[in-house]
């Protein structure tokens, strides 16, 4: 199943714009053997921040949330999906109203009833202006702009429970992609009643938490590298859950990955470097292409890195090839621009990274030249900056090899290195405490627009604070007066793109991302999604042999 997946992403991505609306219907019953235990050890790359599904920003979180909580619809197998909360969906003939009715005897890990009000409050949060959810994909519900900017009520929101099994949702413009967006870990629902109750320390540990997906989670205060997910025997569905336990267990260093899956201690590692080619061609080793993209971003709101001379001059002072091939080694991409390659594919097969072309990329040329400009403009001979990262094993090595590159390549500019948790990194990132950072990102829909809506101002990722009114523009048109006309949309995109990445660069993507991976032969139906969160563990189960 993992090899067809990875065979067929780049297809299934050339149809997408035909089969975004498509809701499919569930697999087959698994017959399990009542002989083997059904639990698995898995592990992620990270501590896990949060379980609040409106404030999250990296993935150990979203890959959690995804596993803990369901939404609207839920992910079948690949890119398709089907309802999931709901049981079925009306849906007006302009593409703008769906109509939702949620399934009978839903109910909360503690016993209460899910109700259309709690998504009405969910999707409430997502927008709320004094809240800290910063994704612009909540932007596709109706006056969710608007309230955003203090301009409207959060009443007004085109999200509304009709009664307690009802649920209408009317978006600003049509979105036949919705159905993949509402699986994403931003949509998935919380319980009003439990938040209130919990105020700011909901999510922050199990004690914190109400969940209604396939799992439940247990022995996570906070701050463990350890916890457990169970088979939630509220779930609607939960004869289709196959597994028991999960034991999820953090781990940083991929040589550390390694042998404890050696060891019988993981049944799931994930791979990186020197590790791939040693287990290349084992009958456990698995290769996927995935749509997120590892990047740098630059604060906007600081003197120097609000400079754009200086940004172009850094993004083009390294060798991306050389970064992937020797830094990353696991079959990752370099990439240049800010939308992945075989991501957003029309019906006619026209790839949009092909369209939009290389932006930016290595030319130590152009660096330099860029890099006296900057100099010239900014007054100095001399430059300092710091470049933020996590301190799991991939940050601290490219960091380290953006140092060694970019001082090598524009004399006088010195790159210290400041790793931190994740967690901490993140809240650095919202409070602009940073130069520049390195980070990846994993879209919510399959759409170039996801990417590109990033930048826009108060965008998802828009931790540089930055705002172009051209920028602005050219999403908006996107999304509006071109939505249904494909051509035009991309190109607004590919415009939008090339002024944020290319003349403004703010952002400078770095590699597209293929996940490489030991699991162990007996687990069948374990998914790793190439968009959104990392895994899919609903439908995953063990044979024993």
């Amino acid at each position: 199943m993992l090899k067809k997946i990875a065979k067929s992403f780049l297809a299934a991505s050339a149809v997408l714009s035909l089969a975004v609306g498509t809701v499919t219907t569930s697999a087959q019953a698994v017959e399990l053997d009542p002989s083997v235990e059904q639990k698995l050890k898995i592990m992620t790359i990270g501590e896990l921040a949060t379980l609040d599904s409106a404030v999250y920003n990296d993935t150990p979180s979203s890959d959690m949330i995804g596993q803990v909580f369901e939404g609207l619809y839920r992910v079948s197998t690949g890119t398709e999906v089907e309802l999931g909360q709901a049981e079925s969906v009306d849906i007006s003939e302009d593409g703008l109203v769906y109509t939702f009715k949620l399934r009978e005897g839903l109910k909360w890990s503690n016993g209460e009833p899910v109700t259309a009000a709690d998504f009405e409050y969910s999707y409430q949060r997502l927008v709320d202006p004094n809240g800290l959810n910063s994704s612009s994909s909540v932007e596709i519900f109706k006056n969710a702009a608007a309230i955003r900017k203090g301009e409207k009520e959060l009443s007004e929101l085109g999200v509304k429970a009709l009664d307690d099994l009802t649920l209408e949702i009317t978006l600003e413009y049509p979105a036949p992609y919705l159905p993949k967006l509402l699986t994403g870990s931003r949509f998935m629902p919380v319980s009003k009643a439990f938040v209130e109750e919990k105020g700011e320390a909901y999510g922050t540990s199990v004690d914190n938490i109400v969940t209604n997906g396939p799992f439940t989670i247990s022995n996570w205060s906070g701050t463990e590298l350890e916890w457990t997910l169970a088979k939630n025997k509220q779930y609607w569905d939960v004869e289709n859950v196959y597994l028991d336990e999960v034991l999820v267990s953090v781990v940083k260093e991929t040589g550390t990955a390694a042998d404890l899956y050696d060891a019988g201690e993981l049944d799931y590692a994930i791979l990186s470097d020197q590790f791939v080619s040693q287990y290349q061609g084992a009958e456990d080793f698995n290769t996927i292409p995935r749509a997120t993209l590892g990047y740098i971003m630059f604060n906007d709101t600081r003197e120097a890195t609000s400079n754009a001379a200086l940004r172009r001059a850094i993004s083009q002072a390294f060798d991306k090839e050389l970064y992937a091939t020797s830094v990353i080694q696991d079959g990752s991409k370099a990439a240049n621009g800010f939308v992945p390659t075989g991501f957003d594919v029309n019906e006619k097969g026209s790839d949009y990274r092909d369209e939009a072309g290389q932006v930016l990329p290595y030319n130590l040329e152009k660096a330099k030249a860029d890099w006296e400009q900057a100099k010239k403009e900014l007054g100095v001979e001399k430059l300092s900056l710091e470049l933020l990262v996590s301190d799991v094993d991939l940050s601290g090595r490219t960091a380290e090899y953006l140092q060694a590159q970019i001082q090598e390549n524009l004399p006088g500019l010195t790159l210290t290195i400041r790793s931190v948790p994740l967690q901490n990194r993140l809240e650095f990132q919202r409070k602009r405490e940073y130069d520049f950072y390195y980070g990846t990102w994993a879209p919510d829909y399959q759409d170039a627009m996801n990417f590109v809506e990033q930048l826009q101002t108060d965008g998802g990722i828009n931790f540089a604070e930055y705002s172009n009114e051209e920028v602005d523009k050219l999403i908006n048109q996107a999304r509006n007066e071109y939505a249904n006309d494909p051509a035009k949309r991309r190109e607004a995109l590919i415009a939008a793109e090339k002024i944020m990445v290319e003349e403004d660069a703010v952002v400078s993507a770095l590699y597209q991302v293929s996940t490489s991976f030991l699991l162990s032969q007996d687990v069948k139906n374990f998914e790793i999604m190439p968009f959104g969160r990392t895994i899919n563990l609903r439908t995953t189960y063990r044979t024993g042999e």
